[in-house]
Formats: structure tokens, sequence, C-alpha cells
């Protein structure tokens, strides 16, 4: 099959400056090279792909979008292209990077100390420290302020108690961002995953995101120093600016996993012969096209156009909502298309659209599902609260 070499029907590629289309080709060419061959040994086997942490380390992929401490300080839509271009290979790609990036990351520049950002964003940058972003329980997922993690005061530290569940990059995280109660209000602590009282449980026979590594946390009594309060986190809010991060690297992301699995299929339609032709040359074939392709020029659209918004500080968190389920929606579509139309080789794991499907399945629900972000949406369009 032909190398990716981009689907941009619209020549969206010319809205992009020189310093966008750099971060992209280094990007695409890593994913290419190195990040794609990878996939289906890992894939199959549940793992993600540890020997290239310190690469993309070296390309300056994690905390890009952070000014200072090691990180390249690039901007909103080059820092979305590079989401795009790890989806593209598999959504366990960009889900790593977006954790440690958007998620971990970001809590600490945006509401750490000077020292606690000098002590962990240079190393995280590199890639020798990991981080994950603990705020998701068992029993509270899309309602986290019901959360039952709680921090207590004990001495000059605290003690943690509680559990987290489905949390990326936990099994291999040095750091984690924990989310708790304490004193009557959701704060943030940063949490050494080798102290006494944490423990880690991967969960394994995942059906989606299988390079992604998922686990849930328990914290028994574990004493905490008081440097490891971030300070600046002040309610839920402080969280959800985080995620919104998190959610804007997934609007890029999820064309990325359009791009492919679209690309593979207008690769696989020309090249296979039914009844002496093309399976691309019949009318119901290009229609399908025709209408995926509309959908993914529609995404990438408007990822463009919230990463200029988010480089003019006038991102509101609908416009976030919006472009995560709307592009999300589109990409599940697409890639769920794309698997028809390869028959029944669509099913191996030879080709990428039904992989790509499945994982899009977790992100559709991650991160806010669809019907949370409608609802967020539909609040800021009436003025009337939905949720609850």
């Amino acid at each position: 099959m032909e190398e990716f070499h981009g689907i941009d029907y619209l020549n969206i590629e010319s809205e992009l400056t020189d310093d966008e289309l750099q971060v992209r080709d280094t990007v695409r060419e890593f994913v290419n090279s190195e990040a794609i061959k990878e996939i289906p040994d890992h894939f199959r086997q549940g793992i993600f792909p540890h020997h290239l942490i310190p690469r993309m380390g070296e390309l300056g992929i994690f905390g890009a979008h952070i000014d200072g401490y090691g990180c390249a300080g690039i901007g909103s839509v080059a820092y979305g292209l590079i989401m795009q271009e790890l989806e593209r290979a598999d959504s366990g790609y960009r889900s790593f990077a977006s954790v440690q990036s958007s998620l971990a990351m970001t809590a600490i520049y945006l509401f750490g100390t000077e020292d606690q950002r000098k002590f962990y964003l240079p190393d995280m940058a590199k890639g020798t420290t990991l981080g994950c972003f603990a705020l998701t329980e068992a029993d509270h997922g899309s309602d986290p302020s019901g959360m039952n993690t709680l921090a207590t005061r004990s001495g000059k530290g605290f003690v943690l108690n509680g559990s987290k569940m489905w949390i990326t990059n936990a099994g291999i995280s040095k750091v984690a961002v924990v989310w708790a109660y304490f004193e009557g209000s959701i704060r943030a602590f940063l949490v050494d995953m080798s102290l006494e009282g944490v423990s880690v449980q991967d969960i394994k026979n995942k059906l989606s995101m299988r390079m992604s590594v998922t686990s849930g946390i328990q914290f028994d009594n574990v004493l905490l120093p008081e440097d490891s309060l971030l300070l600046g986190t002040k309610g839920l809010g402080s969280a959800l600016e985080c995620l919104n991060s998190a959610r804007y690297s997934i609007i890029w992301g999820v064309c990325g996993a359009a791009a492919d699995s679209l690309h593979t299929a207008i690769e696989y339609t020309k090249s296979r012969i039914q009844f002496n032709k093309p399976l691309a040359g019949f009318q119901m074939v290009q229609e399908k096209l025709s209408d995926m392709a509309t959908a993914l020029s529609k995404a990438q659209l408007l990822a463009l156009h919230l990463g200029r918004l988010k480089d003019k500080n006038q991102l509101h968190w609908s416009h976030v909502s919006m472009g995560k389920y709307s592009n999300t929606r589109a990409a599940l579509e697409i890639a769920r298309n794309c698997r028809d139309l390869l028959g029944a080789a669509g099913i191996t794991d030879d080709f990428s659209p039904l992989r790509h499907a499945i994982n899009l399945e977790t992100v559709h629900t991650y991160e806010g599902t669809e019907h949370m972000h409608q609802l967020i949406l539909g609040r800021h369009i009436t003025g009337l609260n939905a949720i609850n």
C-alpha cells in the first residue's frame, strides 16, 4: 500500500505556517518510519512500545505546548498536528502523549509552584519521568464531583485514601496528579507512585485501546509531604481546565485516525478487482468515499479553527465540547464505513480501519461522553442546565 502523505481535499495545508508544517512533517516521518511498524505485535499483546518513549522525548512531543522548562513552546495548531499524526498510527500513541502533556504536565504548569515546575517538567519533557492524571473513580465517571478520594492533614503533610479507575499511564508513571477532597474542596496532589500504600492494578483483556496502559490505583493511608499539594488548584474547575486541554488534543487526534482509515479504504478499493474492474469504480463505493472525504474535511476545518481560537485565547469550553463529540463521532463513522469497504479483509489486523474503530469507541467515551458534551453545549446554547 502506498505510504500515507496526507488527505487534504480542501487544501487546508495552505492555511498552515511553515513552522506548523515542519512540526507535522517531523512527527509524520516518525510515525511512518518508526511508530506504525510497532503496532501489530504491541496491539495483539496489549502493551505499549516503551522503547519509543525516549525518541518521542527527543522530538519534543511531550509538553510541546508549554513554554520553558525544556518544552518546545509551540502553538496550539502545531500541537494539534502532533496529536493528529500520532493518532493516525494508533489512538494509544496519542492517548499516551496527551495524558503526559495535556493532563499531567499541564496541571503542574498551570497550578504548581515554580519549584514543582522546575523539578518535574524538564524530565517529563524528555520522557524520563512519566505522569498520569487520576481523576475518575469506579463509581464516579461523568460526575467526578462525587469522588470519594480524601486527603487529610497529618502534621506538616497529608494522608491520602481512596481509589481511582481507568487511569491511562498509571502502570508506567513515576508521578500521579491525584484529585481528592481536601478540607471541603477538590484539590490536586503530586503523588510519588513508589510510596508505601500506593498500589496499581492494570486492566487486562481490553478489546479497545490495547496499546494504552490503563489501570486502577489504590491509596491506603499514603503519607504525602507538604509540597505535594498543587496550591493553584481550586475546585473541580481546575481539573476541567486540564481536561479541556486533553479534549482539544482529541479533536485533532481523531482526524488522524479517520484519515488513515480513509487512505486505507481508497488504496484498497482502487486495487481490489471485482466484476472485472476496481471496486473504486463503482458508484456506491464512490458515494461512500465522497461522503467520508467531506466529513473528514469538515472535521479538519473545525480542528484548525478551534486551534486558531485557542492561540488567540478565544477558545470557549463549549467550543471544545462541540469539537470533541462532533469530530469523534465523524471519525468513528468513517472508520466503520472504511472497514465495510474492505469486506472480509477488513476484520484482520492487516488493515487499520477496524482497529481505529475499536479504539474510537473508547475515545468516544472518555474525556466526556458524547451525551455529556451535548449537554454542556446545550447549556451554553439555552442557558439551562440539563445535567442535574
